[in-house]
């Protein structure tokens, strides 16, 4: 799939097919998380990969809006390693960057995938932190949900030329 049709086509997916992803196209997906550009390239990313159905129905415990996870047969949950960072708060942008490349490259391997965000709120960093024993200097960012899709909720054309500006305001 082109670029541009991954980018303007990708929509949250929600519902999945029970059938495995193979673990060569996660590879490529999570390849495509590690490949964004990085402030002062810190990459401070981590990937926990979950395939665990026990633990992904304890997700949505401690997320009230990842009921999703549960039916997903893998899971990313991005993380930062507050360790890595050289500039401190530009690692959400990092991270931002990591979770975009893999929903863009789920989609474009015939996956479907969903962003939850987990940061900034402490509840959600606290209960998935918790759940999968991750270190106090790790932050959970977000948890991705992939698989095969089971529903297509159409095409959106989200362009809107109103919040152009050019030159100034």
């Amino acid at each position: 799939m082109e670029v541009l049709e991954a980018i303007k086509t990708r929509r949250s997916i929600r519902k999945y097919q029970e059938r495995d992803v193979p673990d060569e196209l996660l590879q490529r997906v999570l390849e495509a998380g590690m490949c964004g550009p990085s402030a002062v390239d810190q990459r401070p990313w981590h990937f926990l990969v979950v395939r665990d159905k026990e633990m992904l129905r304890k997700i949505p415990e401690v997320h009230p809006y990842g009921a999703m996870v549960k039916d997903a047969p893998v899971a990313i949950i991005v993380c930062c390693d507050t360790r890595l960072e050289r500039f401190p708060g530009f690692w959400v942008q990092d991270c931002s960057i990591a979770s975009q490349n893999i929903l863009l490259a789920a989609h474009s391997l015939g996956l479907g995938a969903v962003w939850t965000g987990v940061y900034p709120l402490e509840d959600r960093v606290e209960g998935i932190r918790k759940l999968f024993g991750i270190p106090d200097h790790v932050i959970p960012f977000s948890v991705i949900p992939i698989g095969y899709p089971a529903e297509d909720p159409g095409k959106r054309d989200l362009f809107d030329p109103d919040r152009i500006h050019h030159e100034k305001w």
